[in-house]
């Protein structure tokens, strides 16, 4: 029996233990991490007795093991009126709007699929435009509760708004 066999069967049993029908019928590596393929969509116990047994595995670190997921479709957005160069004389981060949304409950059930992108709005600008995007629901719920929404980033509001996909640009 391979590796990946004994894991499904190890999942199939702790999901069995917990009065599931739902069972792993194959483990494969993909380039994001595992990808677990089921017999039916699981539900939040299902997802979190395959995470408890993710990260019981001893050649797997517990901060390593993400929260399994359903598979999602990205949203994209953007934040306005916000300064290029905050009052610090610094210009505008990624990490500075990481971390503002980590303490705003708005964002509270959002995950970011990369880094915010910070573009100057043009080059004689101030403003910037801080590309994200989010995993979000086939029908974009979560983008739904964000758009056209507002919040204090130092002293400036800002307004997220909808967008399509986002220019990574160099």
């Amino acid at each position: 029996m391979g590796e990946a066999n004994t894991h499904v069967f190890q999942i199939n049993m702790l999901l069995k233990s917990t009065k599931s029908m739902m069972r792993a019928e194959f483990i494969y590596l993909c380039p994001r991490g595992v990808s677990i393929n089921t017999n039916s969509v699981p539900n939040t116990s299902n997802l979190n007795t395959i995470e408890k047994y993710l990260k019981s595995i001893n050649s797997t670190g517990n901060d390593k093991v993400l929260v399994p997921q359903l598979p999602q479709s990205k949203s994209y957005l953007k934040i306005t009126s916000i300064p290029y160069i905050q009052p610090n004389g610094n210009k505008l981060t990624s990490n500075d709007i990481t971390t503002t949304m980590k303490y705003l409950e708005l964002f509270e059930p959002i995950n970011l699929t990369v880094k915010p992108k910070v573009i100057k709005a043009s080059p004689k600008s101030d403003i910037a435009i801080i590309w994200f995007d989010i995993w979000d629901s086939q029908n974009g719920s979560k983008a739904k509760l964000l758009i056209n929404h507002s919040f204090n980033f130092g002293k400036y509001i800002a307004t997220i708004r909808a967008t399509n996909i986002n220019p990574r640009v160099p």
